[in-house]
């Protein structure tokens, strides 16, 4: 299927020359005199090299066709990450470069999209948002207002996100996987 260079976003494949590579970043560049470009990395999958390719934006790219669906994360061990389709049960074993630095925000249980290509794994879309319990944190002070001032935090997880200064350690909240940003306090 043809598509315009500009409409390409991460995790995208697309067939150049008989071979499949997954978009890792697109960004199209606007320029105020000359033609619009959109500059895309992707990753080769049968072998992992990485490509750099700059396209007009109005250019055609043939996008493959690949099958997303959602899958359920079980477990991690020496063969790589182990994933269950909710549907039929069927398992399927994703390496760690697929799945790459998102391997933080993986729980069990959690539901994924992975897109596959002929039964193997090509990337995978975490939730926008997880529920998980800050670790550490500074203690909370008393009086001070959820100003425009945050505080450095350590979540269960191992990741650092800066939170109001009211939350304090053993608070569950609410994080973008995308930026790793606090959102809110969860409601459960």
């Amino acid at each position: 299927m043809k598509v315009i260079a500009s409409s390409l976003r991460k995790g995208n494949v697309v067939d150049m020359d008989g071979r499949l590579y997954v978009v890792l970043t697109a960004e199209n560049f606007h320029p105020g005199k000359g033609t619009p470009t959109t500059s895309v990395d992707m990753r080769r999958i049968s072998d992992g090299v990485k490509v750099s390719e700059r396209w007009r934006t109005t250019e055609q790219v043939e996008k493959a066709t690949v099958d997303e669906r959602p899958y359920d994360f079980l477990y991690e061990d020496g063969e790589g990450y182990h994933f269950m389709n909710p549907e039929n049960f069927d398992q399927l074993t994703v390496q760690e470069d697929v799945i790459g630095d998102d391997k933080v925000w993986l729980a069990d249980g959690m539901q994924v999209h992975l897109l596959t290509h002929e039964g193997v794994a090509l990337s995978m879309e975490l939730p926008a948002k997880v529920t998980l319990e800050i670790a550490e944190t500074e203690p909370v002070t008393k009086g001070q207002t959820a100003s425009s001032s945050y505080k450095p935090a350590i979540l269960t997880n191992g990741v650092r996100v800066m939170v109001p200064p009211h939350i304090g350690a053993g608070t569950r909240i609410v994080v973008s996987t995308i930026d790793n940003s606090y959102q809110e306090r969860a409601k459960d």
